[in-house]
């Protein structure tokens, strides 16, 4: 198991970055001294080998920090490469999913926001608590928008991605 201790040993943080200060796999010659460890998986994040065993680039950044690897480390910004560690966060997985993006199935083009067939309007929800809370139904889909907006400002706080997301 790998502990802060161990972490320290084997990398240097620098900038967001880990790079190699000991051999993490004893028989591998792949990282040289100083040289910069992780590669990207299939899901956009950095993966490094500790002793045949990977590990996300992100959470081992997270345990050299604060002593620990929470179950979720939050990228804050959502850009699964920007480890800084002033980018990462320890959440839960309802914190976690408030991050999030634009789902890609969304076809309104804003990020809580639905057309609704029955209604022909644009109908605002998300999760509270686990719930699906309904913040109502708009012609517009501006005011539908910023509507969906103000409601993950007041529930999500701290967790609400800063970003536009329109197309």
């Amino acid at each position: 198991m790998l502990d802060q201790s161990k972490a320290l040993e084997l990398f240097e943080y620098k900038n967001g970055k880990l790079y190699c200060k000991a051999k993490t796999n004893p028989k591998s010659n792949k990282k040289n001294i100083g040289e910069e460890v992780g590669g990207l998986n299939g899901q956009d994040y950095l993966v490094t080998k500790i002793h045949y065993k990977s590990y996300f680039v992100h959470k081992i950044i997270f345990l050299m920090h604060y002593g620990y690897i929470p179950q979720i480390v939050d990228h804050i910004d959502g850009n699964t490469l920007n480890n800084r560690i002033e980018n990462l966060r320890a959440v839960n997985l309802s914190q976690n999913q408030h991050n999030r993006g634009i789902d890609k199935r969304n076809k309104s083009g804003f990020k809580n926001v639905a057309w609704c067939k029955r209604t022909k309007k644009w109908r605002v929800s998300l999760a509270v608590n686990n719930k699906s809370m309904e913040f109502g139904r708009f012609s517009d889909i501006e005011l539908a928008d910023l509507v969906a907006q103000e409601a993950r400002d007041k529930y999500h706080k701290e967790f609400v991605r800063r970003i536009t997301c329109s197309n």
